[in-house]
């Protein structure tokens, strides 16, 4: 009988990770150190999302494991998605949140996608809700229209939401947006704002906005020109909301696509390759903390909002972004593809 030998290493491979995946989730998770990997900077919306989930998740998994949160900025979150693709171990030691339009990126084709986002492994989104562009009070503009009347500067991190709506709107309603890249994280264009680097802050969604900087809104520290979603958030009636700005039916198609991944909002997910029982025990104690009286008491303490969506439709969704018909990713695709000669942050304006 013919017979192969594995090569040394790869069979230490197989002999030292065989334990570990026959391990119940029990066993597995019983006092282990996990990591949450954040792909901004810290202080943004995701960063904190991220943080909540982290503080809460590991009491509601057998085991309690400790979550521990890890920035790792980049590409637009692309470089902890590669990572956690690729590098992190695949037994559900490493949960991880990026950009909800990385689905919208895949499905137009973006070269810097090396990973594919319908294999990855939902655990669930905490918030479903509108995002919104934002203009900074000084610098003269409070609506949309006067977007159009005017170059207006944008603060953006990529390839994510806070380049693509600008884009879509330059394309679709006539704005005349100005994108500057290379913001590690969305703290950090809220800074530029501030400094009166950029005027304007391309996506943040509109219960963010009320969570970290309800001052700013209070005191009309930023006009809401804009919302993203596929209806309008009932506290921003009069709003405009982005996919209802379409001058035709195509147009409207093609800013509903854009405007889709609301739903994934700051989804929490895994690698693929993990053992699926251990999914399902991640997917379990997410719903289950979502619906507690304790986390939602914390998150609105914080003035989060929770709108929980399960780690099922989440991939259900983005499975959906992805093979959305072939005419209007091709339109959206000439509308927010390619990258802006401008790849760094903003000089102060003087």
């Amino acid at each position: 009988m013919l017979r192969y030998a594995l090569p040394a290493t790869l069979a230490l491979a197989f002999a030292s990770a065989a334990p570990t995946l026959a391990q119940t989730p029990e066993q597995f998770y019983q006092g282990r150190k996990m990591d949450m990997v954040i792909g901004y900077s810290a202080g943004g919306t995701y960063d904190l999302y991220a943080r909540l989930v982290a503080r809460h998740l590991g009491a509601y998994m057998p085991g309690s494991p400790t979550i521990v949160p890890r920035n790792m900025p980049g590409g637009g979150s692309r470089t902890a998605v590669a990572w956690v693709f690729s590098v992190a171990p695949k037994d559900g030691s490493v949960l991880a949140t990026a950009d909800q339009s990385l689905a919208i990126a895949q499905a137009l084709g973006d070269p810097q996608i090396r990973f594919d986002v319908t294999k990855l492994v939902y655990i669930g989104n905490p918030a479903r809700e509108n995002n919104t562009t934002a203009a900074w009070h000084t610098s003269g503009v409070k609506t949309i229209e006067d977007a159009m009347k005017q170059e207006v500067t944008v603060g953006a991190t990529g390839g994510s939401t806070s380049s693509q709506y600008p884009k879509a709107m330059n394309a679709l309603i006539g704005t005349r947006f100005k994108i500057i890249l290379g913001y590690p994280g969305g703290n950090d264009i809220n800074l530029a704002m501030e400094r009166g680097e950029v005027a304007v802050r391309g996506s943040n969604s509109w219960g963010a906005w009320k969570a970290t900087r309800p001052d700013w809104l209070r005191d009309g520290k930023i006009n809401i020109l804009v919302q993203i979603g596929l209806e309008k958030s009932p506290d921003l009636p009069n709003v405009p909301l982005l996919m209802d700005l379409g001058k035709t039916e195509e147009d409207r198609a093609v800013l509903k696509l854009l405007s889709s991944p609301t739903a994934i909002g700051r989804p929490i997910f895994t690698n693929p390759g993990v053992p699926e029982d251990r999914v399902k025990t991640l997917r379990a104690a997410f719903n289950t903390m979502v619906k507690d009286p304790k986390f939602i008491a914390e998150a609105q303490r914080e003035n989060f909002e929770i709108d929980p969506v399960s780690g099922e439709e989440v991939q259900k969704i983005v499975a959906e972004i992805v093979s959305a018909p072939e005419g209007v990713r091709k339109r959206l695709n000439e509308i927010i593809g390619g990258v802006e000669e401008n790849t760094g942050p903003a000089k102060p304006r003087q």
